[in-house]
Parts: C-alpha cells; structure tokens; sequence
C-alpha cells in the first residue's frame, strides 16, 4: 500500500455482487427478444464487465474498448481512444460497461464514437457513479451504486495501477 494513502471500504463485496446480480436482470429483461453486444471499458471495467456478463441469462458477443482521460488521480478531460471494438456494431444492441462515471466526458465520448458505426441501440451500465463530478450532462442506463465525489479504489479501479485487485470499493480517505 502506498504509504500515504489510508482507505475505508464504502462497498462491500456482498453488496456488490448482489447488486450486479440485479443489474443483470434488468438487462436481460431489457433484451431479451434480441441479440446484444457487451463491450468493457478497460482496464478499470474488468472486474465489474466479468461478473456483469455472467449475471446476463442471453446468448451475448463480448468485445472491449480501452480509452484514457486519467493522469493519476486526476481527469485531463481529453479523452483518447486506445483500443477500439474488433467487430461490426453496425445495427447491433450495444452496451458499453464502465467502471465509474464521474465527469461524464468519457462515456460521452464512447457513445458519440459508438453511434457513429450505426448501431441499432446503444445502453450503459456503470458500477459507481458520482453525479456531483459530471461536468457534461451524461445519463447512464443501469447504475450499480451513486457515490459521492470522493476517490475511490478496488474491484478494478486503481490508483497508480494498484488496488485493482481488492474484492471491495474503499474511499481513499487521505492522498498526500
């Protein structure tokens, strides 16, 4: 643990995973009459992306995306795309899985650069989002937890590529 930094858990592993178990539910109900393309965002979505695919009862395409906006801790707010889908999304149910949501400028990005291949619907579905960090209006279609703007580590989410791994969110009380 890098020695500045003090966390207290926010979410609890059990918490998330019943509420995963929901959102999974909502969407299969939401599609069920037609074929849907996942796509995760990574790196920060892995976690959330793999137990939401398991928690969706449809025969699903599965496909990631990378892009970047974070220097350290902070959003530079210039979004960059580092890896894009591999396959057609032209009239395809597409749902773009995301880790947080904070500013918004992200998951705009990636739905203006999505609707651009002429997909037939596009959805979202985020873990965390802090509605008091949007900086742009961004509506997001399944949410996991609201969260205050506090940073925030664990089940996929990092701080200098750490932490990722903890089975929990936790509050990063203090960064000096």
């Amino acid at each position: 643990m890098i020695e500045s930094m003090k966390l207290s858990q926010l979410i609890s592993e059990d918490q998330i995973q019943e509420r995963i178990k929901e959102m999974g539910e909502e969407i299969t109900d939401k599609y069920e009459n037609g074929d849907l393309i996942v796509l995760g965002v990574l790196k920060g979505s892995f976690m959330f992306y793999s137990d939401l695919v398991r928690a969706i009862d449809l025969d699903i395409k599965c496909d990631f995306l990378g892009v970047t906006s974070y220097v350290g801790a902070k959003s530079s707010g210039e979004c960059k795309l580092t890896l894009d889908v591999g396959m057609s999304l032209k009239d395809q149910n597409v749902l773009i899985v995301e880790d947080i949501v904070d500013t918004g400028l992200t998951m705009n990005f990636l739905k203006q650069h999505l609707e651009k291949r002429g997909v037939k619907s596009l959805s979202t579905a985020s873990l965390l989002f802090k509605p008091d960090a949007l900086k742009v209006e961004c509506s997001i279609d399944h949410v996991g937890f609201e969260i205050a703007n506090d940073f925030v580590v664990g089940y996929g989410l990092d701080y200098q590529g750490m932490y990722r791994n903890m089975p929990y969110i936790a509050q990063v009380q203090n960064m000096n």
